[in-house]
């Protein structure tokens, strides 16, 4: 199939906190959203139903995610902000439930999947389609909890299961779990115990966000299905401090664990000091490729990575490469792939094929 698994957008965020319709065209959410305030912060959107469709989007790892307010500065907080794990909590089902009324007001657009089942349906209609043409399908969202704030007892875990989240990602900052993104630190034993019940109910462990001391531990742990839902290597972006990209040894501990990593075509992840020296326009997709590449050749193929854009998670047109206008332009880092030596069948493992065949091996029937 010639189709793009997409491994992490942010879409119930930006629908609650923004009042962005994805059913729209990108193009018309940027008009909508001129001169709007409270847009100053954010940049421009990069996804939309119909791009989705030129691209061939066919699937989406699709988010709940709500920021802890100590990281957000007062002046950008938005509704999708807590102080509290209930308050997170919360927010977690009415994202949630944002993407089940989607699903059930506009199934021939987007459709909430949670089984084999659903997904073999899915992806029959996503069959032997006509090169030449633009398809008008479904997009299928399998729920992806980044953040395990809102988990307030693991008694929920199968709630969470029901309601069709599939991949939990214990960290965005850090939190009582885990060490994370500008806040290290270990797994805790409630983050131990949380790691264990996911692996006994079946969820994927996506150590994106989770600190190195702690995605090692959880990686060494878990004893269920991983991940890196978006996650580039640090050593590709020259002068990179922080412990938000992956490390050699975190991506050998995922290697070994036959993970796979979801590369983010996202300036910040590509290139350090982008935005002082040319901007935007200074930055290419062949970046993304050459990270693709690099988890390849450490692999020694092309069955451990994918894409995992987080676009419109804080990331739109001015903060993606030059050749990005909207999503409908992902399927041009085909063309570095292929420069790269790339053939069709391993284009396709990382394109879709790697991360289907993931999340094919943990739904239920």
């Amino acid at each position: 199939m010639n189709i793009f698994l997409d491994a992490h957008q942010d879409l119930a965020y930006n629908m609650l906190a923004l009042g962005r319709d994805y059913r729209r065209s990108a193009f018309e959410t940027r008009q909508r959203e001129i001169d709007k305030p409270f847009m100053a912060w954010t940049d421009d959107a990069l996804i939309g139903w119909p791009e989705y469709m030129q691209a061939r989007v066919a699937l989406v790892f699709s988010t709940l995610f709500a920021a802890p307010a100590r990281s957000i500065a007062p002046e950008m907080r938005d509704s999708q902000i807590y102080d509290t794990p209930q308050e997170a909590h919360q927010l977690y089902k009415q994202q949630l439930m944002a993407y089940h009324r989607l699903s059930d007001e506009s199934p021939d657009q987007f459709r909430l999947i949670r089984t084999q089942t659903e997904l073999t349906q899915h992806l029959e209609k996503w069959a032997n389609l006509d090169p030449s043409q633009t398809p008008q399908l479904p997009v299928g969202l399998i729920g992806l909890m980044e953040g395990a704030e809102g988990i307030l007892s693991l008694d929920e875990l199968p709630e969470w299961w029901e309601l069709g989240i599939r991949i939990i990602g214990p960290a965005w900052r850090s939190n009582r779990y885990t060490g994370g993104s500008q806040e290290p630190g270990p797994l805790t034993q409630d983050g131990k115990a949380l790691v264990d019940a996911m692996a006994e109910h079946g969820f994927v462990l996506d150590i994106s966000h989770m600190d190195e001391e702690a995605a090692l531990q959880a990686i060494d742990r878990y004893e269920g299905t991983i991940i890196a839902s978006h996650a580039n290597l640090a050593h590709l972006v020259e002068g990179y401090q922080g412990n938000r990209l992956l490390s050699m040894q975190q991506l050998d501990a995922l290697l070994e664990r036959d993970a796979i990593i979801g590369v983010v075509p996202c300036n910040n992840f590509l290139r350090r000091g982008w935005k002082e020296t040319g901007g935007k326009a200074s930055v290419s997709l062949r970046l993304a490729a050459e990270q693709i590449d690099a988890i390849c050749q450490r692999a020694g193929n092309s069955k451990h990575v994918g894409l995992g854009t987080d676009f419109d998670g804080g990331i739109g047109l001015q903060s993606v490469p030059a050749e990005i206008d909207t999503i409908a332009d992902l399927p041009k880092i085909n063309t570095f792939l292929e420069e790269m030596g790339y053939t069709a069948s391993q284009i396709e493992d990382i394109n879709y094929r790697n991360f289907l065949n993931m999340i094919q091996s943990v739904l239920p029937a």
